[in-house]
């Protein structure tokens, strides 16, 4: 369920968004994610801006990704010119200019502890490179494994999202948080006016709800283990995740997709990975129903009479 949005001032929609504005938002962005007050913090239009932005102020022609991962960082730096490699390990990462870690991942919920992370920052700086990290899943974890309460450490620059756990992708809202010179180089690029006057005004209100946020993991989690269940009496194997989203494998993961969709029900397949499907987490009763019986009984029938096979 998204963060209920109460009224929005009249002035946020008519007039550009004041200066002070976004610095009270950064300001209140800060405490929420932990961050020491000697790192910088910039606020965007979406992390996607932010991805896009990064290959244009980090000079680097080899770029490493650990994968399985969301594409965007692939597809971003590939279009900036960059020669770019999907790495099965965060310790491959150390030989490249820039490194890419997504903490905790997108679509399997792999988690690396701040330490790790940190090593990794500091090896990678050492020969001039710098390691990105993209912790748009972080809020439903914590801080404790957040990478941002230890900057700026050795040129790192974390990624955080605000549309994700709120429920309102719409707003278009992101963070970077690194070393102060990092940050202000983002603000430059961006220009002035990078985000609205309604986003600024919402997510001031939501980042300082703490009551909110912790109730809203509390329910997120619970309901990742009704899905789970869900899913695993359909013949899935759990695989990984997290509160907002579910990684489930099957070995006719392609007809369930088929199926779902016919349901009504979008989930996420992998080329890479055919068995695999990725789930995000049911919100209203009707559509747990709707879920439920796409998933039962009729569902063998119906792949049966497809072709014979299920």
């Amino acid at each position: 369920m998204p963060y209920p949005v109460g009224p929005i001032a009249a002035a946020a929609w008519a007039r550009l968004p004041e200066p002070g504005h976004l610095a009270e938002l950064e300001d209140v962005a800060r405490r929420a994610y932990g961050a020491p007050d000697t790192a910088g913090i910039v606020a965007a239009a979406g992390t996607q801006a932010l991805i896009q932005w990064l290959p244009r102020i980090v000079p680097a022609s080899r770029v490493g990704v650990l994968g399985l991962t969301y594409g965007e960082h692939e597809t971003c730096w590939r279009a900036a010119g960059a020669d770019v490699t999907i790495v099965p390990s965060p310790d491959d990462l150390a030989a490249f200019d820039v490194g890419v870690i997504v903490n905790p991942n997108n679509p399997d919920g792999r988690l690396h502890a701040p330490g790790t992370l940190t090593d990794l920052a500091t090896t990678l700086a050492r020969n001039g490179g710098r390691l990105i990290v993209d912790e748009s899943f972080m809020d439903v974890i914590g801080p404790h494994s957040s990478l941002v309460p230890h900057l700026p450490v050795a040129n790192a620059i974390v990624l955080r999202s605000f549309g994700k756990t709120y429920g309102l992708a719409g707003v278009r809202l992101g963070f970077a948080l690194a070393a102060p010179e990092t940050t202000a180089q983002l603000r430059a690029a961006m220009g002035p006016w990078a985000v609205s006057g309604p986003a600024i005004e919402i997510a001031r209100q939501a980042l300082a709800d703490n009551e909110w946020l912790t109730a809203t993991i509390t329910r997120l989690s619970q309901e990742a283990g009704r899905l789970d269940r869900l899913l695993q009496s359909a013949g899935f194997e759990i695989i990984g995740g997290t509160a907002l989203f579910r990684l489930a494998r099957h070995e006719h993961a392609a007809r369930w997709f088929d199926r779902l969709c016919q349901a009504g029900i979008l989930t996420r397949p992998f080329r890479a990975r055919p068995t695999w499907l990725r789930l995000g987490i049911p919100h209203a009763p009707e559509d747990w129903a709707r879920l439920q019986a796409a998933l039962e009984g009729p569902l063998a029938s119906w792949q049966a009479s497809k072709d014979g096979s299920f």
